[in-house]
């Protein structure tokens, strides 16, 4: 199939300015968005009666916090399905941020239900990943099959009809397809020409992205037939703030050759995830890597592949700051105007034509972005966009 291939004009910005230079660029841009709810999960919340963890990450103190720990932290919320019952199933990433020290962090999907009446988060359930059918085809950390940190570093997560998901590891990086109770059911999707220094193929050949760079983000298209991972930096040789989108059939199983480029605003962002709001637009999280006073720049942007203004380009447009999110009725103790400044924000669900949940990923017990020595809750926020998204009815199913 032909490669199509769609790339962003970069544009010098900046962060920290306020957003003349970006407005002028994206003309359509979004005013600003409102909070209307506010709900959070204790970092020091555990898994009862689990497995220890953290022995590799030393003692600390970690903001006030002391390791090892006595069970499996609920951390970490890199990617969120929502459930529409009021709950989400929210996907733990690797643990503790690298490969050498999170083998005895497991990787799970806990089922949480916020309620931004009350302003807290419950717990309902759980289940771990694992290979009991031995489709994973290099050695794991354990014996009995249950992955762990040290295995795959997930980091997206999309639910499909059939009641089965479709997991973005970083490592390979790879696609990994998982029962409704977290058994893998096929053997790990690699992308042709792209390899992280994790990936157990590399056999001393050079990596084309920077470790644990993989798929963060993953879009299931609107009718459900693709999906479209996107990586979080820029593959070696490509343009610097270019990153791929690859469209996965599901049908085929199979990579189809057709590929999008998201452009950063600069070069040194990330991306957090991405969601399909009808055939031809996301939502895609671009943030800095910045933290409390530090953070800067943590936006979300309807990226569109359809080169209105014929640049041949993925067109951007700003939908909400989350760094300047309106709060007139004080939700959740704070002012007027309401930041979520976190080093990692790496949910965005579709609620409503004009509502997104949002939720951050706290890597427990390291980041320290809401208060400076402190480890940062799970917050789950929902805001109210300036405008509609006019999106597919499929995509709020």
């Amino acid at each position: 199939m032909k490669r199509l291939s769609i790339t962003v004009s970069a544009v010098a910005l900046t962060v920290g300015l306020a957003s003349p230079a970006v407005a002028q660029r994206h003309s359509e841009d979004f005013g600003q968005a409102k909070l209307t709810g506010f709900a959070s999960l204790p970092a020091e919340t555990f898994v009862p009666n689990s497995e220890p963890s953290g022995s590799a990450i030393g003692a600390g103190p970690f903001n006030g916090i002391t390791g090892p720990f006595a069970d499996q932290p609920v951390q970490g919320f890199s990617g969120a399905v929502n459930r529409h019952d009021g709950s989400y199933d929210v996907l733990s990433d690797n643990g503790y941020g690298n490969k050498a020290n999170s083998a005895d962090f497991l990787l799970r999907v806990h089922r949480v239900k916020p309620d931004t009446r009350t302003g807290e988060v419950r717990v309902l359930g759980d289940f771990n990943l694992s290979d009991p059918y031995h489709k994973v085809p290099f050695a794991l950390t354990r014996a009995d099959r249950v992955l762990t940190g040290a295995d795959f570093d997930v980091e997206s997560i999309v639910r499909t009809s059939d009641g089965t998901y479709w997991l973005g590891d970083e490592f390979g990086p790879f696609l990994l397809h998982f029962s409704s109770t977290g058994k893998l059911l096929e053997a790990p999707i690699a992308l042709a020409g792209v390899r992280a220094p994790e990936n157990p193929y590399l056999n001393g050949a050079q990596p084309t992205i920077a470790g644990s760079k993989g798929f963060e983000g993953m879009v299931r298209s609107v009718d459900g037939r693709h999906l479209y991972p996107l990586l979080e930096v820029t593959v070696n040789g490509d343009t610097p703030g270019d990153l791929r989108f690859s469209e996965f059939d599901l049908k085929s199983r199979k990579y189809t050759g057709k590929r999008l480029t998201y452009r950063l605003e600069s070069p040194s962002n990330a991306i957090g995830d991405a969601i399909a709001v009808d055939r031809n637009r996301f939502l895609v999280i671009e943030r800095d890597g910045g933290q409390g006073a530090d953070a800067k720049f943590k936006r979300i942007y309807l990226a569109d592949t359809r080169d209105r203004d014929g640049d041949g380009a993925m067109d951007k447009t700003l939908v909400a700051d989350l760094m300047n999110i309106a709060n007139s009725k004080g939700l959740g103790g704070f002012g007027a105007t309401f930041t979520f400044p976190f080093t990692t924000i790496e949910d965005v669900v579709l609620l409503d034509d004009r509502t997104l949940a949002v939720l951050n990923d706290n890597n427990f017990p390291f980041s320290s972005g809401r208060t400076p020595g402190k480890a940062d809750n799970n917050e789950f926020i929902t805001v109210r966009l300036s405008q509609s998204l006019k999106a597919d009815k499929r995509a709020l199913r």
